[in-house]
């Protein structure tokens, strides 16, 4: 009977010390862990049991539980949806939409169903949702509790032309160089006491719509500076080295222009829909992957239109190569006489679905491929085309660190599909590398800061008034019901 209750006693001892080991190899970090100051469409953290990293055991998903509560204005629950995504690595990406304003919020996390180090996190309201229009009065604070650098390398390099600019006398000159409806579009923003306002120009003028939501959504959080600015709305950058450097901003950048870089509509939308109508972002693409890198499949993958030649070169490459490759055009649009040579055209599949194979192959469309962010984020060695065309974040980017090279023409890229099954362990080391980069660089609230910055840093460069014309259009907010300060909360309500 002694001997049974020493054996139960030391069974129980090594559970604890077992528990209390893997407490501390749990850490927990990310902007979500401070709602009240970093808000967002959806707040995330990171959970990261580091004795997991590198492998993976199916049971630890089941063994992660995630509750998150709060109450709202009317003492009742806030509606807040919760999502946990499974990086399969050891990681968990948890992440959260509040839709109400909530008085407090509570945060727990368990480990077969005891709380984790830390937990629960708890936090004193107001925590708005990102519908608020409660803006910061202080533009410099807001940054800095919004937890963003103070500059970029590229946003310094893109203004640095720049100085005491009268935009009244640029935005004229503006349209009289590139006001040709057929070809191009733009539209010119002012900001004013924190209102938009806007008139575009050009036959397709539907893009504006990323434009403005960046803007709304900025001005929803901070005070925004009174400015100017002329956006392009099409793909290609407008100003080329060559002429006078008027100051447009565009989603992408070549080695023969000199616009102001924004991040892409594309992971901008991606980032202000987070958890909304978009279903490829940073964040899902980390927690859709069904296979580790041991288990994917040693190919090169591919699929998209027919927007550059080099595209119809891979095929032909891809077809040489069974073994190598599996990449297929799902469009033809510029090249149709070519249709039955290159055709049949196939259907697109999840983009998720490329991480079933360790290598993604990045090729230019019509200007740099935007899927880009989205393929360092999977966990793929990245084989990327050596390009004139850049998006803001690629001057970060190094090869054979985050991602292998591939000449232009791609004479080089069954070598480095070759290079990559023979040095496994290095390939997985740089796919690694470019899930890190996406995590440290191209995250929602990255996107936001870079944006943020960007506006802050280019009002300084402008000395003339703010005026709205007559023809220009105000942006509005969406209405929404909220509490922006305690004094607005009824009386019967306790903080």
């Amino acid at each position: 009977m002694v001997f049974i209750l020493y054996k139960s006693s030391v069974i129980i001892l090594l559970f604890i010390c077992q528990h209390l080991s893997l407490q501390n190899e749990i850490n927990i970090y990310g902007p979500g862990l401070q709602p009240k100051k970093i808000v967002m469409p959806a707040r995330y953290f990171f959970v990261n049991f580091t004795s997991y990293n590198g492998k993976y055991s199916s049971t630890l998903s089941n063994d992660f539980a995630v509750e998150i509560e709060g109450t709202s204005i009317k003492k009742s629950h806030c509606r807040i949806w919760v999502n946990k995504l499974d990086r399969k690595d050891g990681t968990f990406i948890v992440r959260y939409k509040v839709y109400d304003t909530c008085l407090d919020l509570n945060i727990s996390l368990y480990y077969k169903s005891k709380h984790i180090s830390g937990s629960p996190f708890n936090f004193k309201g107001p925590v708005q949702p990102d519908q608020c229009d409660c803006p910061h009065q202080h533009f410099e604070t807001w940054l800095k509790e919004y937890g963003c650098p103070s500059t970029y390398e590229q946003i310094e390099h893109d203004l640095n032309r720049y100085q005491d600019l009268d935009m009244k006398d640029q935005v004229k000159k503006i349209i009289k160089k590139y006001h040709k409806p057929e070809s191009t579009s733009f539209c010119h923003y002012a900001v004013n006491k924190n209102q938009i306002y806007r008139k575009c120009y050009g036959k397709h003028v539907g893009f504006n719509m990323f434009s403005d939501n960046i803007l709304l959504f900025l001005s929803r959080k901070v005070i925004l500076p009174n400015m100017e600015l002329v956006v392009n709305l099409g793909d290609w950058p407008l100003v080329h080295k060559t002429t006078q450097p008027f100051p447009i901003f565009s989603w992408c950048g070549s080695d023969d222009t000199v616009d102001i870089l924004m991040p892409t509509y594309d992971i901008t939308e991606s980032t202000i829909e987070n958890m909304g109508r978009v279903t490829l972002d940073i964040l899902s693409v980390q927690g859709s992957i069904v296979h580790n890198w041991s288990e994917r499949e040693e190919k090169a993958v591919w699929r998209g239109r027919d927007s550059r030649l080099e595209r119809l070169k891979l095929i032909d490459i891809a077809r040489a190569n069974p073994s190598l490759f599996n990449a297929s055009l799902t469009n033809f649009f510029f090249f149709k006489d070519k249709e039955a040579e290159y055709g049949p055209k196939q259907p697109h599949i999840s983009f998720f679905k490329f991480f079933d194979y360790k290598y993604q192959i990045n090729v230019d469309g019509t200007v740099a491929a935007y899927r880009l962010p989205y393929l360092l984020a999977g966990g793929g060695m990245v084989l990327k085309q050596d390009s004139p065309y850049y998006e803001h974040f690629y001057n970060q980017l190094r090869a054979w660190e985050h991602y292998v090279p591939v000449f232009r023409d791609l004479s080089d890229l069954k070598e480095r599909v070759l290079w990559a099954r023979k040095h496994d362990d290095a390939a997985r080391t740089i796919a690694q590398n470019a899930q890190k980069f996406a995590n440290e660089n191209l995250l929602p609230q990255h996107i936001i800061c870079y944006h943020a910055v960007l506006f802050s840093k280019w009002s300084k460069k402008i000395k003339s008034e703010v005026t709205i014309n007559d023809d220009m259009t105000h942006v509005p907010q969406q209405k929404f019901s909220c509490h922006c300060d305690t004094k607005e909360i009824p009386d019967h309500i306790e903080l």
